[in-house]
């Protein structure tokens, strides 16, 4: 009994490990999303302000989109992750409470979780910036 508590209270540590590894994948992801789309608006508004174009409407919101989607994705990445994470905090501590694992390993906060959460918010004052021309990346 006392190796399959230990092996079961492992597998929650490996499944929290992977839950991470998927959010990275997000991030990655809406990061390179993010990123793309506003090196697209700032080429194209740059191009537009030299007078080099005149009409550089259509390559903008293509840059507006894809910071729009890569947000949109990492919301979404989020929303996932930390439902995910309650439900296997849940289990856990009904297995503790039944004493089917000891639970004796901390179940830290998800710094992966944390890392999304500020490229949440750099992409929502890239969309403000690009949207209104105010901000940090006006």
């Amino acid at each position: 009994m006392e190796l399959s508590a230990r092996r079961t209270g492992m597998s929650f540590q490996r499944t929290r490990l992977s839950a991470d590894r998927t959010l990275m994948s997000v991030i990655r992801t809406s990061l390179s999303l993010i990123g793309f789309g506003f090196t697209i608006f700032q080429f194209f508004q740059k191009l537009h302000e030299t007078g080099t174009l005149t009409h550089a409407a259509a390559p903008r919101n293509f840059g507006q989109t894809l910071v729009f989607l890569g947000v949109c994705m990492l919301v979404v990445g989020i929303v996932y992750h930390l439902r995910f994470m309650t439900g296997l905090r849940t289990l856990r501590d009904e297995l503790k409470a039944s004493e089917l694992i000891h639970g004796e390993s901390e179940y830290p906060i998800s710094y992966t979780l944390v890392v999304a959460v500020l490229l949440l918010l750099f992409g929502l004052a890239a969309i403000v910036s690009m949207t209104f021309g105010i901000g940090p990346y006006s």
